[in-house]
Order: C-alpha cells, then structure tokens, then sequence
C-alpha cells in the first residue's frame, strides 16, 4: 500500500492573465482515496487542480505536501510523490507509444544510471493496464484522440506515485472506455493505495467513482464530502443551474442526477 500523505491547499487564491479564478479555497485531501472536483464550466476546477500541483503559484495562501510548502520541495523529489496528467497534454513530434509510456520514469532516474528492470515492468504494467501494448512501436500521430488519451494515462501510471492528479482523464473517450478507465484507476485506488484527484464534467460517474466530492462555485468551495451527503438536487441547481432530480442509482446505490428540461417539466405537468 502507498504511504499516507497530508497535502492540503490552505487559504488559496489563484488565477493567471491577471485574472482571479479562486478564491480563499482550502481542501485537504484525503489519502488514499478517490476525490472527484465538480463544478460549472469555468468554475476553476482546472485551476485547482493546477495550483495543487505546482504549475500556478497562488498570489496567496500555500499548498503543502506533509507540511512542506511544494514550492521548496525539488521538482524531481515532488514528481516521485505527485504525478499529472493534464487536460490538454502537447504530443511531442515523431515520438512512439512506448517512448512517451517511458517519460513516466523520468523522476526515478538519476544522471549516472540507466533504465532498470523496474523501469521496464512499470512501463510494460502501465501499458497492459491501459490495454495499448499492441500499439507499443507506433507513433503517437497515428492514434484516435481515444487512444492517446489511454496513452497519457499510461505515462502517469508508469510514473508510479503515491498521488495521482487527472484533468478529464475520460476527454475523447466513449461510455465503454470513460467506464473501464474510471474502473482501472479504482483498481489502482484499492490495490495500491493510490490517492487519486481528478476534475470530471460527469456528475453520475463521480457519484459512483468518489469516495469524496469537492463541489467548486465560481471559484469557491460550496461543499464537500461523501456523494451522498453532496449531491441533492439543492445543490445541483445552485452550481449549475440545472433543475433536476435525484435518485438513487439502481446499480451503484450512489445519487444519480436525473435532469428536468423545459419540454419533460410540461409534459409532467400535464400528466
């Protein structure tokens, strides 16, 4: 199991272009558990999860890794703890499958020593678990947007961290696979000890994935906690304007949202 970690944002306001995107937002994260940010378009969960990661400095407040400000912990020294896939990854030219899989291992690797045997078996399990290992040898140009997505993912996976931070890791992605991926990370979650943070649009799926939910609204925290304590119709309506039901999901036992539009709210009416 992965060692427990406290990382926690203390009082963050953060933004960029002179922009104010958050506001006083402090979370603490729970190890080794799955938490989900939810929120509007533009609401900052990105941003968050940016700042958490050190790629925003905050114009005040701190993120902290075990009580160390991230901002003095080496870039290689965070990057064995902390890893991140974000939302829109730029694809170096000409580089194949494997190759960009194998950046992953860069954090564990020091100047005088080359790839390990456990550099390989990351890469390889990294590989299998996204199901791309057939595509080893081909250049990532080749691929579906869905394919490079699994790609990505298998670069942070083989990263091997005890923190894991996803940006919309199902963008490009079918049900089937935003489903199988979500499942993977799970495994990852519960036979690792992976704590894992990611920003998904799909509030059902996040109900069924999180064990905690972090609701932003216009650059604050709203709410957080468990699904089922976070995710009413209250508050649904109020972060996204979205007049809505819910209900508990038949498969999962989580809250499942079930929207009202206009047409369907008539047509009850006059039922």
């Amino acid at each position: 199991m992965k060692p427990t970690h406290i990382f926690q944002s203390e009082n963050i306001t953060a933004g960029y272009d002179h922009k104010t995107i958050l506001y006083d937002v402090s979370i603490s994260v729970p190890s080794n558990q799955i938490s989900i940010i939810i929120g509007a378009n533009g609401c900052g969960k990105s941003t968050l999860l940016k700042t958490m990661a050190r790629l925003i400095k905050p114009t005040s407040g701190q993120v902290t890794l075990d009580g160390k400000p991230i901002h003095k912990i080496p870039p290689k020294q965070l990057a064995r703890v902390l890893g991140l896939l974000p939302q829109s990854p730029i694809v170096p030219e000409g580089i194949t499958v494997a190759d960009l899989v194998g950046r992953g291992r860069f954090p564990h690797q020091t100047f005088l020593k080359g790839w390990t045997k456990k550099d390989y078996e990351a890469v390889s399990e990294a590989m299998e678990m996204m199901k791309i290992t057939e595509f080893a040898e081909q250049n990532i140009d080749e691929l579906s947007g869905g394919q490079r997505q699994r790609v990505w993912i298998a670069m942070a996976l083989a990263q091997q961290t005890d923190i894991l931070f996803l940006d919309e890791p199902t963008t490009y992605l079918d049900i089937t696979y935003q489903v199988e991926i979500l499942d993977l990370l799970t495994d990852l979650n519960r036979k690792h000890g992976t704590t894992i943070v990611m920003v998904l649009h799909d509030i059902n799926l996040s109900a069924r994935y999180a064990d905690h939910i972090f609701a932003l609204q216009k650059g604050k925290l709203v709410a957080e906690g468990a699904p089922k304590e976070v995710i009413t119709s209250t508050l649904i309506e109020d972060i996204f304007g979205l007049h809505c039901t819910v209900i508990k999901d038949p498969v999962s036992g989580s809250p499942s949202v079930i929207p009202i539009g206009r047409h369907h709210n008539k047509l009850r009416m006059y039922s």
